[in-house]
């Protein structure tokens, strides 16, 4: 049985890279050192059944009701974009950027996939890395979500999640020490390790939440129950503090599962203290199904329903997304707009999208976060793939091309930051 699954994730991933599935597709090569670290394992507690669903206490926070609505894109990706606006080019000769982290004085820390950490200082990408580790790239893999801890200005920590290489596979989260001349970094300690890991859907994007708990996005390990067992980590966004222990509100006790029922999320950000919008991947061929990505609101406990539902199906104790698209967009990075610049903006979730090429506003209902207002299609075929997307402490918008990940056009100054204005 085990020849038969691994002959079909080589099959699926082939038809990925032919782009004949509706999947996020990357980069087949493998770094080549050894991971030579042995980190503790932090897990949750899986004395109980898989199939046990444990009893979610109550939450404060998200006590008001939410008026939920399912929008369906059934051709295309939404309406041209209604506001004028442009991508200025940062900084270029980035390979496969996957997340940025800002640091005080304007600088940036930019993850790489094949496993460095790079510093932009005064608009200028350093040669050398701040980092390197060894990971596995294959596939989906890598060096991926990246985030500073909320007293970064004082203990110069950041928090890298990656895929390890050698021993068993899992993806990690890592909390590193940057230098005081923020030319090279030390790594602190393992937050959280034994993330099931797959050749695709390894989420990756990590967050500090308004309440100074981490978020980690983590996909299915293309295990799709998975992401319907809360004792499992694979297909949730997990929440833990800063020392990775479980703060004892979360929703299921003594565990780190915030949302269930994830495929593979690579954004989400805070509506409001209590409420996240969630961009997810959908399925490329499980079960006999394809396309309908979608972006979710969600609030501690809920279970998104993957795989049980499918676009805006529903079902009791489930929640329908807010946004789906019949055709696969899939979605990358996610930030919701607080800047200037562009006014009309502000309050909507910006998304990166990869196979589609085009960054998606979506405006919510600003009295009620649950039901979109408008989706719009922003610079389509313009700057190809696009991955991170992100707000900076001084409310601009920055985005990341991801076209030498082996699925877009890698042009001879490889992947980019982008800054979006007017």
């Amino acid at each position: 049985m085990k020849s038969i699954k691994h002959l079909a994730t080589v099959a699926f991933v082939s038809l990925c890279s032919f782009g004949l599935v509706a999947c996020e597709g990357a980069s087949l090569q493998s770094a080549a050192d050894a991971d030579q670290s042995t980190p503790a394992s932090a897990s949750p507690d899986n004395s109980s059944s898989n199939n046990q669903r444990s009893q979610a206490s109550p939450n404060p926070a998200a006590s008001q009701p939410l008026d939920r609505s399912c929008t369906s894109i059934d051709q295309g990706f939404g309406a041209p974009g209604t506001v004028n606006v442009r991508a200025e080019e940062v900084v270029n000769g980035l390979e496969v950027p996957w997340g940025i982290a800002f640091l005080p004085n304007n600088e940036m820390l930019v993850t790489e996939r094949p496993g460095q950490v790079r510093l932009v200082r005064n608009g200028q990408l350093e040669s050398n890395p701040v980092a390197t580790l060894p990971v596995s790239d294959r596939g989906e893999g890598g060096l991926l979500g990246i985030a500073t801890h909320p007293d970064f200005a004082t203990n110069r920590l950041f928090y890298l999640y990656y895929t390890a290489q050698g021993g068993t596979p899992a993806n990690r989260v890592e909390r590193w020490r940057l230098a005081e001349d923020r030319r090279s970094a030390v790594r602190d300690r393992v937050i959280l390790d034994n993330i099931p890991v797959a050749v695709v859907h390894n989420g990756g994007r990590i967050r500090f939440g308004p309440d100074g708990m981490l978020y980690i996005a983590t996909g299915d390990s293309r295990e799709p129950q998975e992401s319907q067992d809360v004792n499992s980590l694979a297909g949730k966004i997990l929440r833990v503090t800063p020392d990775g222990q479980v703060p004892p509100d979360n929703p299921f006790p003594n565990n780190p599962a915030f949302i269930t029922g994830v495929r593979n999320s690579q954004g989400f950000d805070w509506a409001n203290p209590s409420t996240l919008w969630v961009a997810d991947h959908g399925p490329s061929g499980e079960l006999g199904r394809s396309g309908r990505d979608e972006i979710n609101v969600a609030r501690a406990g809920d279970n998104l329903g993957w795989p049980t539902i499918y676009g805006c199906q529903t079902q009791e104790g489930l929640v329908a997304p807010a946004l789906t698209w019949n055709s696969a967009v899939p979605p990358g990075g996610a930030a919701v707009y607080t800047g200037d610049a562009i006014p009309e903006w502000k309050g909507s979730l910006i998304v990166g999208t990869l196979g589609s090429r085009h960054l998606h506003r979506v405006a919510f209902d600003p009295n009620n976060p649950g039901q979109v207002q408008r989706n719009e299609v922003y610079l389509r075929g313009e700057w190809g793939r696009l991955r991170e997307v992100v707000m900076s402490p001084d409310g601009e918008l920055y985005v990341t091309t991801s076209n030498c990940d082996g699925r877009g056009d890698c042009p001879a100054d490889q992947d980019k930051i982008l800054r979006i204005t007017r």
